[in-house]
Formats: C-alpha cells, structure tokens, sequence
C-alpha cells in the first residue's frame, strides 16, 4: 500500500494492491510522508474504501481538525451499524459523524447542550438505529470522560438513519412525516396503537420506505382498478382514514398519494383496527 495523499499527520488516501483508494487512519501515519511513500501497516488503526470521487476541501479540513479518537470511534460506530443494519456507510458519512461528536463533546465541556426537539421519534421510527446510537453514546462517553444526554443518541441514529438515504433533511422530514401521519390514524379511527405489535412495526416500516419514496417522487402506481374497490368495500375506515392521509400528503407535500400507494396503507391501517 502507498500513500496518494496526505490528508493529515494521522490519515492518509493510499492505494492497494488492487489500485484502489483507501482512506488509511492511525496516529502518525501520513507524518513525514510523501506521495509514493510505503503505508506502514502496523500502525493502521482503521481504513475504509473510498468510493465518491475526489475528497472535498471541506472533507481536507475535517480530517485536519478532528482528533483521531472521534475519527476511530466513529468507524466502530459505524462497523455496528454496516453488521447490524447491513448499510452501506460512504466516507462523507463517517467525517460528518467524526465532526460531530467532536463538537458535541467541546459543547459538553462548555456546558452547551442541545435539545432534540425529535427525541420522541426518533425512539419510535427508528429504533434499531437507536439502539446502536445508545451503545455508541456509553463508548462516546468513556472514551472521551463525559456524560453527553441522550439527546446526542437521537442525534446519532440520525446520521445512522441517513446512510441508508444520504440525505439528512429527508432523514429528518421523514420523521415529521411518519409522526404526522399516526396523529392522523389516531385521531381519525379513535385508536391506541400497541407499539409493541407486529403489526405497528409493520405500518412504521411501511411508512420509512413510503416517506423516503414520496420526497424522491418516486411513487409505485400499477393501477389495478379492482383490485382497489375490492378493497374500498372491504375495509371502508381503513380506506377513509388513507384518504385523510393523502389530502395531508398533497396539501404539506404537493402531491395526493397514487391508488397504490393507498391501498397498501388501506391495508397496514386495517391491520391495526382488527
């Protein structure tokens, strides 16, 4: 392995055996080195592919001003997050969570916390995300001898959550979304939901993949007319429940849901009354 680019004293972009670019991070790694210089494995502590073309200034920066702890703990973080939820993690990700909780521990030790206004859904919507982010919180804490809350958890799963998008203000428009839309089950049908149902988990899930698809426009529409009126008849509030819903979805979002897009959530909304 041999060096490409020097991105800091303890990371450098090196190229493989198979030429290709690997982000290499280990204390005093690119220090004294020079493009063509060999990589010193033993003192690799953490590496990842590069898979977007180029580094950014903005990433060149990042990488000279975030202390190599944050940076590796991050990767553990992450390396959680890819076996758990077998997502794809890019090198953008990893440098915007490293700056991060930098910044969260440097606010902690001023004494500047932030609330997370979306905590409660966050929790809800995502929990698996949760769960790591709460592991990665108690490593944070440790690791750095503070006690961040556990509203930087919510924070975490958040970038955890946009891996799978690479879109954080969709990340966090979805969960506006998922939460408006059980306000609107809720009140509609007069319903508690049992969150800890099948069926509920169900209706979440359907709900990450509906708001991801409808702020993409990218909508499924198949148009299978009877389908539909079959299940109009045979599940009436269900079915005037989904169109609350789509008046909701055109009126904040600019468009109604398609008939697919209803009779599935017909469906996942019918689960819960039965």
């Amino acid at each position: 392995m041999t060096v490409k680019k020097i991105l800091s004293n303890n990371a450098v972009i090196a190229l493989d055996d198979q030429h290709r670019e690997i982000v290499a991070i280990g204390r005093g790694i690119g220090f004294g080195k020079k493009e063509g210089d060999d990589v010193d494995a033993r003192i690799i502590e953490s590496q990842f592919l590069k898979k977007s073309g180029g580094v950014s200034d903005v990433i060149n920066e990042l990488v000279n001003t975030i202390p190599i702890d944050c940076l590796l703990i991050t990767q553990h973080i992450l390396q959680l997050a890819q076996a758990r939820l077998f997502i794809t993690v890019q090198e953008t990700l990893i440098f915007a969570l490293s700056d991060h909780i930098n910044f969260a521990v440097q606010r902690y030790k001023k004494d500047q916390q932030i609330k997370n206004m979306l905590l409660w859904d966050i929790k809800k919507f995502y929990s698996a995300e949760f769960c790591i982010a709460q592991e990665a919180l108690q490593l944070i804490n440790e690791k750095f001898g503070v006690q961040l809350p556990e509203d930087e958890a919510g924070f975490i799963a958040l970038h955890i959550a946009n891996a799978q998008t690479n879109d954080m203000h969709g990340t966090l428009q979805s969960a506006t979304i998922i939460k408006d839309i059980l306000t609107i089950i809720k009140i509609e049908l007069k319903i508690n939901h049992d969150e800890n149902s099948i069926n509920y988990q169900r209706l979440i899930t359907h709900l990450k993949f509906f708001s991801i698809r409808m702020l993409h426009r990218k909508n499924i529409e198949h148009e299978d007319k009877q389908l539909y009126e079959g299940i109009k008849e045979a599940m009436p509030d269900a079915w005037l429940c989904a169109r609350k819903i789509s008046g909701y979805v055109s009126k904040n979002y600019g468009d109604p849901l398609t008939m697919d897009e209803m009779m599935f959530l017909t469906i996942h909304i019918n689960r819960l009354i039965e």
